[in-house]
């Protein structure tokens, strides 16, 4: 898609790992103060979501590596240096192209990933 704001790589990572605005503003809330934990009802709150959605976002970005997980507190930690530069990647586009990215976000088959995510080994599981 050449008149695509948003880069293929970062595409990809956004259909790969983020399927709802809140999974995407859950992890750059995070970001924003790395140095921070979070318990869910401080997500919940943040977000102005409910304590089960933020849990479940929680969960998902701690599944896929993204945030940490210590004593059911959250903080963003654990990933790789080069998920770390797509993140921050993500935060710059999505401070600058916003409607494109919220769209790739409404428009990605949830469907597809929810039976997918079924034949996942979850680490923990």
């Amino acid at each position: 898609m050449a008149d695509d704001p948003i880069p293929a790589d970062l595409r990809d990572f956004i259909l790969r790992y983020i399927d709802s605005v809140a999974h995407l503003e859950a992890l750059l809330l995070l970001r924003a103060s790395p140095q921070n934990s979070w318990d869910i009802a401080a997500i919940a709150r943040r977000l102005y979501t409910s304590e089960s959605q933020a849990e479940e976002v929680l969960a998902q970005l701690f599944t896929e590596g993204l945030i940490a997980r210590e004593n059911d507190l959250y903080r963003y930690a654990g990933q790789s240096a080069e998920t770390l530069v797509m993140i921050d990647r993500l935060a710059e586009f999505y401070s600058k192209q916003l409607i494109p990215i919220t769209n790739l976000i409404h428009g990605k088959p949830r469907r597809i990933r929810q039976f997918a995510d079924a034949f996942k080994i979850r680490k923990d599981r």
